[in-house]
């Protein structure tokens, strides 16, 4: 089985340099000093929101505003959550971060990953990696701030890193499951969600199209299955 750090590789090359970004962002945004971005990594560990929060807080928003984006944006963590109550269950003081350290990217590895019987370690390996994961956003974080307080430079199309690293998720999980139906019910309902919804409904109106399809279609599949074992034991 692949150690932590190895199956966290890609979020690795991921995560610096979008945490880099997000840092030279909240340097050139905000008047704070460096080390707020870095702790803005330790404490709410969330990319898109903590670059949702800068703007925000750059055009003086007030902070029930910034709070409530945020919480909206990331309630899409709640479909992932749903899916790992099992996985978590027993994990006593660890639980707690594993749901908050609950990322995109480390939902993937820890829903793709090769796992054995043993359910406590297991459990273990997904601390290391959640906490990996972190461990790479803030490093990014205060990397980007550092130079970002020092000196001036050019990061147009470093965003890019954050979907670069969605597709080689996206292709550790196909190449874990050899399904296809999820990776179209997923393309259909972002392309739906983009050409009915406004942009800022947009991820949790795919979000709730997507989790609505699968959830039919696995009911569907549970009952045919179901029948299909009555059948064989008449």
């Amino acid at each position: 089985m692949d150690s932590p750090f190895r199956l966290t590789l890609p979020v690795l090359f991921g995560y610096v340099p979008l945490g880099m970004a997000f840092g030279v962002l909240f340097t050139a945004q905000l008047d704070y000093g460096w080390w707020v971005a870095p702790l803005m990594g330790i404490v709410i560990f969330a990319g898109a929101a903590q670059i949702l929060a800068v703007g925000l807080l750059a055009t003086h928003a007030d902070l029930l505003a910034v709070f409530t984006a945020m919480l909206v944006l990331n309630s899409r963590h709640l479909f992932y959550g749903l899916s790992l109550l099992n996985q978590f269950a027993g994990a006593g003081w660890r639980k707690l971060y594993l749901i908050f350290g609950l990322t995109d990217e480390t939902y993937s590895l820890l829903t793709s990953r090769p796992r054995g019987s043993d359910f406590k370690a297991e459990q273990s390996v997904d601390l290391r990696i959640t906490f990996y994961n972190q461990c790479y956003w803030v490093v990014g974080c205060a990397l980007g701030a550092g130079l970002g307080s020092t000196i001036e430079f050019d990061s147009t199309g470093i965003e890019f890193a954050l979907v670069a690293l969605f597709i080689v998720l996206m292709i550790e999980q196909y190449k874990a499951l050899q399904q296809q139906l999820p990776l179209w019910i997923g393309a259909s309902s972002a392309g739906i969600a983009v050409a009915a919804l406004p942009a800022a409904n947009q991820l949790i109106g795919a979000i709730i199209l997507a989790t609505g399809v699968l959830l039919i279609n696995y009911r569907f599949t549970y009952q045919h299955h179901s029948e299909a074992k009555g059948r064989g034991h008449g």
